[in-house]
């Protein structure tokens, strides 16, 4: 069996994501990857528990993005797999899943609730090997603490209009937010979307076996 970290060099990655956020971790990781959007209906999958729906969310989104691409084509590239990476990201706050906010205002109460608060963020990793249908995944958690947020930088930052595009208006990374944020158990860049040692754990384990 070939050392999956010699195959990792050789494969060709597909970042299934329209997320910024994703595409600037996964280009901190040192790997060059062509980018694909999955287009579901990510309301008509619903799960209780975080965990379960944002591995379900992943799969779909990895299985539009399969059926898209048409996986015949690759095959024949024994030599050089192919990866396709999926992920999704929820917040739970005071035990509710917190999606993308739907509106302005639901971004703002999202946001005001952070305040002083703390905010649970559970993110999956879907790894699916298209050259021998090897399909790993994984989740992880992280917790946010906040100070107190003013409601001048919670205005702000809501009427920017970006926390309509990341699950529960969180932007850890934001400069409106970030002078708040206590304390992070857990890494910034699983909050963010990714989290690396998930990502490069299933990695390495989709290529182990091809």
């Amino acid at each position: 069996m070939a050392n999956p970290r010699v195959k990792m060099k050789n494969a060709k990655i597909i970042l299934g994501s329209s997320s910024m956020a994703r595409r600037k971790i996964l280009a901190e990781m040192g790997y060059d990857f062509t980018i694909m959007t999955a287009d579901i209906d990510e309301k008509s999958i619903r799960k209780e528990k975080p965990e379960d729906l944002v591995v379900a969310l992943a799969e779909a989104k990895a299985e539009a993005l399969i059926s898209r691409l048409g996986i015949a084509g690759h095959k024949e590239e024994n030599a050089h797999p192919t990866l396709l990476i999926t992920a999704d990201t929820v917040v739970v706050y005071e035990g509710t899943i917190r999606e993308k906010p739907s509106s302005k205002e639901e971004a703002r109460h999202f946001v005001k609730g952070y305040s002083g608060g703390c905010a649970i963020v559970v993110g999956s990793v879907v790894v699916t090997n298209l050259t021998t249908g090897i399909k790993k995944r994984g989740w992880d958690r992280s917790e946010v603490y906040f100070h107190d947020i003013p409601d001048e930088a919670i205005d702000k930052l809501v009427d920017e209009g970006v926390t309509l595009n990341v699950a529960g208006g969180l932007m850890l990374e934001h400069p409106l937010t970030a002078p708040f944020v206590d304390t992070v158990i857990g890494t910034s860049d699983s909050v963010m979307g990714l989290s690396k040692s998930l990502t490069q754990k299933l990695i390495e384990e989709s290529l182990e076996s091809s």
